[in-house]
């Protein structure tokens, strides 16, 4: 049975570590759903954050491969139940004079905004799940969907404790 797994790796921020992380999922025939990477509040660290989804035994497998590249410092496989998971999407729609209140209203409903209007088209910005994102892309389909530019799933545990903690 495969499942869906959510990763956040702390990696050292240096040249090539995005693409050995990424090569040691491919090498095992693995696609990675969703890949995000930024900086942490730790000067010279980054935080990947991948999803996959993969058999139970063999993502243990890929997580002791992860933990032998020397530019990994360490990994924490969210648990959904104990973190908060978003992404973000930009949508641009065509939206003329005569459905331009309609989509408005759409986007409202989802606590989304807009974010760029021209005569013809509006863009929107929205975060959340990707069940609310889909459900919005799929209200908005009507109105014809000219680009959609998504980010990968970023996470973060509930409570207190950080990963970057040294205690």
């Amino acid at each position: 049975m495969s499942t869906t797994h959510t990763l956040s790796v702390l990696v050292e921020d240096k040249p090539g570590v995005l693409a050995r992380v990424s090569s040691l999922f491919s090498r095992r025939g693995y696609n990675i759903a969703s890949l995000a990477v930024g900086s942490t509040e730790v000067p010279g660290i980054s935080r990947m954050t991948i999803v996959v989804t993969v058999e139970d035994f063999p993502l243990e497998q890929v997580t002791k491969q992860l933990n032998k590249l020397v530019n990994v410092i360490k990994i924490v496989e969210q648990d959904p139940a104990n973190s908060v998971a978003r992404e973000l999407v930009m949508i641009k729609v065509r939206a003329d004079a005569t459905v331009r209140s309609q989509v408005i209203e759409a986007v409202g409903l989802f606590r989304a905004k807009v974010i760029d209007a021209s005569p013809e088209a509006l863009t929107i910005e929205a975060t959340g799940t990707r069940d609310k994102l889909e459900a919005l892309m799929r209200m908005l389909d009507d109105y014809g969907i000219r680009e959609i530019v998504q980010s990968g799933v970023v996470a973060v545990g509930r409570g207190p404790k950080s990963i970057t903690a040294t205690r």
